[in-house]
């Protein structure tokens, strides 16, 4: 997933957010609940957004759902501009673009 920090905030780029489907696979669903809940801001055609104080969080949850083997690296995997430093907090599951 593309994203970006500004501010000491975390932009997850919205075409890589996942996907709700009513019908869909429960580990997607669950995935997307989970992103969202701990969203500071998670507006359907916008960027998600992720103060600092939820990065540990977030990461715990990114492994849990690679680990999972139910969802491929690309989804659970935050990718940052090369010119971006990736906070420590966040290395176990980030790699630059």
């Amino acid at each position: 997933m593309r994203v970006r920090i500004e501010d000491q905030i975390l932009f997850i780029h919205h075409d890589d957010l996942p996907q709700y489907k009513k019908s869909g696979s429960i580990v997607r669903n669950s995935y997307f609940w989970a992103l969202k809940a701990i969203a500071a801001n998670a507006n359907r055609s916008r960027d998600w957004e992720y103060d600092e104080e939820v990065w540990l969080a977030l990461q715990r949850l990114l492994l849990s759902f690679t680990e999972s083997n139910y969802l491929g690296l690309r989804e659970t995997l935050l990718e940052f501009p090369v010119d971006q430093t990736i906070p420590k907090v966040l290395q176990p599951v980030s790699t630059w673009e």
